[in-house]
């Protein structure tokens, strides 16, 4: 090895020429070490099937999913507590989801008076410039 490489990259070589003496199998990768998901795949599931039916069928006033909101969900249908960021990661990880807020717009907006506005009002106030 060269005398200049550090000491970190002397050992991460080493250990990939640990890995290549066993082949191929050495250097497959290996499932990810750690705790194991609170969640099996068949709760995943049934929480999936529970959040696609909506916050209203869960006794929530506005049909808007938030991270509480799914934690109690989780918690009714499977009966494991998850922390916020653990509500996160199994949107976000396990079931696909996104981010995505509603859009901000008045109970009252009236789209055929913006539209009047738009065309008889504004181009009478462009002009008065």
């Amino acid at each position: 090895m060269d005398p200049g490489a550090s000491q970190t990259h002397r050992q991460a070589t080493s250990l990939l020429l640990d890995k290549a003496k066993g082949g191929a199998d050495g250097l497959r990768r290996r499932p990810a070490t750690g705790r194991p998901p609170k969640l099996d795949d068949a709760q995943v599931e049934r929480v999936r099937t529970a959040l696609e039916q909506g916050a209203q069928a869960h006794g929530f006033e506005a049909d808007l999913w938030t991270l509480e909101r799914v934690g109690l969900v989780v918690e009714r249908v499977t009966g494991v507590t998850l922390s916020m960021a653990s509500v996160w990661r199994l949107l976000t990880g396990r079931l696909g989801w996104s981010l995505q807020r509603p859009e901000r717009r008045a109970v009252e907006r009236d789209e055929s008076e913006i539209a009047r506005w738009i065309a008889h009002e504004w181009p009478r106030i462009k002009r008065g410039r």
